[in-house]
């Protein structure tokens, strides 16, 4: 019982996720459930969970003005994309007023914040939210998500090329996907 919670974090030890950079990430929907819809003629079709999930990751440049989106598709039952966090020197969800609710820290432009959110996490987070408050009123369905998510630093171009290639061809390769059940 006690190992429940101490689980490892699958994150790279020591690496500041708040920091300038592409990530490619994966998020899965808990038991594999084809939640957004099915992938016919190797093109992806999506119901009103997965135009969602879609209107939710596009808002992500809503609430993290730091946040560049690059390429991304969601699958029947996982998502994966990229995001790219610029400017992180500034980086404060944009839903946060600082001169309001911090006003001892506006002028000297520090950050109110501390722990995680200025990180990939917390887009992540915040996106997963996003489409399990829409879940949980229109579905019966109550956990959405499988824990965590997985991610992945892209660290030159010919990293970027393989994985939005992967991203691209990845409803044509759905019934060879790992997460295809």
């Amino acid at each position: 019982m006690l190992d429940k919670f101490n689980r490892r974090s699958i994150r790279l030890h020591g690496y500041d996720y708040s920091q300038e950079g592409l990530y490619f990430v994966t998020l899965c929907v808990q038991n594999r459930l084809r939640l957004f819809g099915e992938i016919v003629d190797s093109e992806m079709l999506l119901n009103q969970a997965g135009e969602y999930a879609q209107t939710c990751w596009l808002e992500i440049l809503k609430h993290f003005p730091n946040v560049n989106l690059h390429e991304f598709v969601i699958m029947p039952n996982h998502i994966h994309g990229i995001i790219e966090i610029v400017g992180a020197k500034n980086f404060l969800p944009s839903n946060v007023n600082t001169s309001r609710d911090y006003p001892q820290n506006k002028a000297k432009d520090i950050s109110p914040l501390h722990g995680t959110s200025k990180t990939i996490g917390s887009i992540v987070r915040g996106f997963k939210i996003g489409v399990t408050k829409w879940c949980r009123h229109h579905t019966d369905i109550y956990n959405v998500w499988q824990r965590n998510y997985y991610e992945h630093i892209i660290r030159d171009f010919n990293d970027y090329g393989r994985i939005v290639d992967y991203i691209q061809d990845n409803p044509s390769n759905w019934p060879q996907d790992d997460l295809f059940f």
